[in-house]
C-alpha cells in the first residue's frame, strides 16, 4: 500500500456517518424513551451517552415507511390529547404520538446533532408540509409560529434538512417516477427559507440499481434538489424468499453478505454518472439514506419488529461500506445507517434497564478519526478471498489526514480465513512510527454481544503494526479491522 500523504481526494464529510430512529419497533419507545415511574416517556440517560461518545452527526425521524404515515399535527400539544393510530406498517401496535416533533427535536438538542425530517407525501397534502416546515422554522409571527408558542417553544428550531416523501416508488405511494418528480416540484415549492434557514430538500431516491428513477428525477425535477436519497440494504438471501440469518450462518453466508455490501460501489459508480450528465457542477448530493445489513428477525421477537442481532460479520460490512463511501466524496456526502436501536443494524440494543453496543457502533467508533478530515489518495493491492470459484477483494481501506497533521488508516481484512501482511510506505515522506492502534477481531465469524456478556466483541489494542526504515508493516488478522495512527 502506497500512500499519498500530500494528496487530496475530498473531505470525508461527517453526515456520512449518520443515523435513522424511524417509528418501527423498539427504536423509539423502549429504545431512545423509556418510561419513567409515573409511566411517562423520558429520553434514556444511557442511550444519549452511548451515542454522544460515539458523535452523531445527524439523525433522521420519524420514517422511513411511516414518514408517509405520519401527520405531525397528531403529535404536538397535551400529550393525553393527542391521537392514536395503529402503525399497520410495523406490528400493527397503536402509536399514542408520546413522541412527537417537540420530542424528537429535545432528543436532538441532547445529542447536539442535526435533525433530518422528512415530510408526508404518501399520504398528506401540501398543505400538512408547508405547515411542518412553518412550524419548525418561522422565527416571526406566523400561524404556526404562534400555535409553536403555544406547545412550549418561543424560538424555530432551524431545522434545514427535509425529505419531501421516503421511498415513493414503494411504502410511500408505490408511484412512477415521472409521477413523483412532477409530484416532488410542487411539494418542494412550500418549503420556503425562513430567517437564516434555506431548506435542504431531499428528494425520493432510487431502490438500488433503479437507474430510470434516478434518471427522470434528474431530468424533470434536478433544478429544485439538493439531495437524492438511495436506499440500498444488504442481504445474505432475497426479499420474497428468506433474508438470511444475523447469526446462524456458515461462511457461505459470510460470502454472500460481503459480496452485497461491495455493490454499493457499481450503484454509488452509476448514479453519479447519470446525475453528472444532469448537474456536472456536482451540487446535488447523492445521498444513501438508509443502508445496512436485514437479516430475518430474531426468533421470539414481536413480528414486524425488525429486531436482529449483530456480530463481526455486520461490523465488517460496516467499514467496508464506509471505505466505498469515502470512495465517492465527490457526490456522495451523507448517509443514514439503518437504525440507531433495536431496529436491523443497530449501534445500540437494549432489553428493559440494560443496554449493549453491538459491534457495529464499535466500527463507527473507530472510524470517527476520519470524520471531516481529508481522504488521502492510496494504492492497494487488495488480494484475493476465494471460495468456491469466486473470490472477493480481500483488503478494503480508508486513509484520511484531520486538521491537526495526524494521519490515521484503517484496513479491513474480509477473508475470514487467512491473515495478510501489508507494506505501507507514505510516498516520498517518511513514516516514524505508529501512534497507537485499535483492532476489532473473533475467533468465530459470527461472535457477538449479548446482554450477560456486552463486551465481547469490542475493540482491542493493535500491536501488530511495526515502522522500519520508514516503511510500515502491518500483521492484519483474517476477520479484521484495525485503525491506526500515523506520524511521519
Amino acid at each position: 500500500m502506497t500512500i499519498d500523504a500530500t494528496g487530496d481526494n475530498g473531505q470525508i464529510s461527517r453526515h456520512l456517518y449518520g443515523h435513522f430512529a424511524e417509528h418501527l419497533g423498539r427504536g423509539i419507545y423502549d429504545g431512545f424513551w423509556k418510561k419513567d415511574s409515573a409511566d411517562q416517556y423520558i429520553i434514556r440517560d444511557d442511550v444519549v451517552a452511548a451515542m454522544k461518545e460515539l458523535g452523531v452527526p445527524n439523525l433522521r425521524w420519524p420514517g422511513g415507511c411511516f414518514a408517509d404515515y405520519y401527520f405531525w399535527e397528531h403529535g404536538v400539544g397535551p400529550k393525553d390529547e393527542r391521537p392514536t393510530v395503529v402503525n399497520n406498517l410495523w406490528g400493527g401496535v397503536t402509536e399514542d404520538n408520546s413522541v412527537g416533533t417537540h420530542e424528537f427535536m429535545d432528543l436532538v438538542a441532547e445529542l447536539e446533532t442535526e435533525p433530518i425530517v422528512v415530510g408526508n407525501v404518501g399520504s398528506g397534502t401540501v398543505e400538512d408540509m408547508a405547515n411542518w416546515w412553518q412550524y419548525l422554522n418561522h422565527p416571526g409571527e406566523s400561524p404556526m409560529a404562534k400555535r409553536r408558542a403555544e406547545n412550549g417553544r418561543e424560538e424555530p428550531w432551524n431545522v434545514r434538512f427535509f425529505g419531501v416523501g421516503n421511498e415513493s416508488w414503494g411504502c410511500g405511494g408505490h408511484m412512477r417516477p415521472e409521477f413523483y418528480a412532477d409530484l416532488y416540484r410542487q411539494y418542494s415549492t412550500f418549503l420556503h427559507g425562513y430567517g437564516d434557514v434555506s431548506p435542504f430538500r431531499i428528494a425520493t431516491g432510487p431502490a438500488g440499481n433503479d437507474y430510470v428513477w434516478t434518471e427522470v428525477l434528474m431530468e424533470r425535477a434536478g433544478d429544485r434538489i439538493d439531495g437524492i436519497d438511495l436506499h440500498h440494504y444488504t442481504l445474505d438471501g432475497s426479499w420474497t424468499t428468506h433474508k438470511g440469518q444475523a447469526v446462524n450462518f456458515d461462511e457461505g453466508g459470510w460470502f454472500r453478505l460481503m459480496e452485497r455490501a461491495m455493490e454499493m460501489d457499481e450503484l454509488l459508480t452509476n448514479h453519479k454518472a447519470i446525475m453528472d450528465t444532469y448537474d456536472p457542477e456536482k451540487r446535488v448530493w447523492l445521498i444513501v439514506g438508509e443502508w445496512g445489513t436485514w437479516h430475518e428477525q430474531e426468533e421470539g421477537s414481536t413480528p414486524g419488529f425488525l429486531y436482529q442481532q449483530n456480530t463481526l460479520r455486520d461490523a465488517l460490512t460496516a467499514s467496508v461500506t464506509l471505505d466505498i463511501f469515502h470512495q465517492h466524496l465527490d457526490r456522495v456526502k451523507m448517509a443514514n445507517i439503518a437504525q440507531t436501536i433495536n431496529v436491523l443494524q443497530a449501534m445500540i440494543l437494549t432489553d428493559g434497564e440494560r443496554m449493549l453496543r453491538t459491534p457495529t457502533y464499535h466500527t463507527f467508533d473507530m472510524y470517527k478519526v476520519h470524520r471531516d478530515a481529508i481522504a488521502l489518495p492510496f494504492e492497494l493491492d487488495r488480494g484475493e478471498y476465494e471460495r468456491d470459484g469466486e473470490s472477493l477483494p480481500a483488503l478494503s481501506g480508508t486513509a484520511s489526514i484531520d486538521a491537526e497533521g495526524r494521519i490515521h488508516l484503517s484496513l479491513t481484512n474480509i477473508d475470514p480465513n487467512q491473515s495478510r501482511t501489508v507494506t505501507v510506505s507514505l510516498g516520498e515522506n517518511t513514516l516514524k512510527r505508529v501512534v497507537s492502534g485499535r483492532i476489532l477481531t473473533a475467533d468465530a465469524m459470527n461472535t457477538h454481544n449479548t446482554f450477560d456478556a456486552p463486551d465481547t466483541l469490542v475493540p482491542q489494542l493493535f500491536s501488530g503494526a511495526k515502522v522500519k526504515k520508514g516503511t510500515l508493516t502491518i500483521e492484519l488478522p483474517a476477520k479484521s479491522l484495525v485503525t491506526l495512527e500515523l506520524a511521519d
